[in-house]
């Protein structure tokens, strides 16, 4: 799943990135760490589809997606993931 995620982000950073490739890799992120339940794993995936939505004009999206996985959390909210991810919240 991490692995995935990774792929995704080096898609998005090419210089001619295949956008449905990395919209693609991250949501099978998403999904291989629900199915493990890995939830930090797929907080990491969320967010990371959620900036690339963002970048597509696809806010509500992005909020949709990322919402429901941060609320899961019930502690940690200093880690620098759940920070990241309650700023990305914040500004969508």
């Amino acid at each position: 799943m991490e692995l995935q995620r990774l792929e995704a982000s080096l898609e998005l950073s090419a210089r001619a990135p295949n956008r449905d490739l990395a919209e693609a890799k991250l949501r099978e992120a998403i999904a291989t760490a629900q199915q493990q339940a890995a939830k930090w794993w797929e907080l990491r995936a969320a967010v990371t589809l959620s900036r690339f939505l963002r970048g597509q004009q696809r806010t509500d999206e992005a909020r949709a997606l990322l919402a429901p996985v941060y609320r899961r959390f019930v502690e940690g909210f200093e880690t620098p993931d759940l920070q990241e991810a309650k700023a990305l919240l914040d500004e969508l």
